[in-house]
């Protein structure tokens, strides 16, 4: 759950109601994906400018996975 604790700390900086964090871990066949849910308020800090800081965090996850030997995805839900 090590990728769970980053991205936590990581959304932590970014929102402002941190205590509506929510993140999901479910493993599959295809790999692992992180399921992010934040009060609608932060939604936009946390999609950013044409979606730039949610692809950033996209990347992040992904190249942790690859460290780690895995495959890791992040879903923001609205």
């Amino acid at each position: 759950m090590k990728e769970v604790e980053f991205l936590q700390f990581v959304i932590e900086w970014i929102v402002e109601h941190k205590e509506d964090i929510k993140i999901e871990s479910k493993d599959d066949e295809l790999g692992t994906l992180l399921t992010l849910q934040v009060n609608s308020e932060d939604m936009g800090m946390i999609i950013g400018k044409k979606g730039s800081t949610v692809n950033a965090l996209r990347s992040i996850v992904r190249l942790m996975g690859m460290k780690m030997g895995k495959k890791i995805n992040l879903k923001v839900i609205d």
